[in-house]
């Protein structure tokens, strides 16, 4: 089992499509084990993001991320990481495959719905930076026998 971030963006909580974008997660098999909201300032912005700081498009981007708050959430299962950016669908929303968190929802490259940590490595850095240890919790959900094979958790 492993955790990973997904980062709802503003163009997620401005559209009314919250609700509909964490039932895809849910339904895939994943579970929400924390989740809050938070609003981004610079220096997040810069922390976050300081792989592409330097890309022409960072300060398009600080600008979309800072419009309105948005809400910061982990995720638990097998192969997380690997699954959630399975479902959120490729970066670019106009190449996203339809049946995708991008490909349904989006048509942008910086406004493409949600942020999904691209490594168990980024995961855990990522994770450390928006939770607390004691704001991920770890239980298990009583319809695991019906997700997983008995060998795989």
């Amino acid at each position: 089992m492993e955790n990973t971030l997904v980062i709802f963006k503003p163009a997620t909580i401005q559209r009314g499509i919250l609700g509909e974008v964490i039932s895809r997660l849910e339904k895939k098999g994943i579970w929400l084990v924390g989740i809050k909201m938070v609003w981004f300032n610079d220096e997040l912005l810069d922390l976050h993001y300081a792989h592409i700081k330097d890309k022409a498009f960072f300060p398009q981007l600080k600008e979309a991320m800072s419009i309105s708050p948005v809400v910061v959430s982990c995720w638990k299962g097998v192969d997380a990481v690997e699954t959630v950016r399975a479902v959120a669908g490729a970066t670019n929303c106009r190449s996203a495959l339809p049946g995708t968190i991008r490909g349904d929802f989006g048509m942008s490259i910086q406004r493409n719905i949600v942020h999904t940590s691209d490594s168990k490595e980024s995961a855990e850095i990522e994770l450390k930076r928006f939770f607390k240890d004691e704001e991920i919790f770890d239980y298990k959900l009583n319809n695991h026998e019906y997700i997983y094979a008995f060998d795989e958790i």
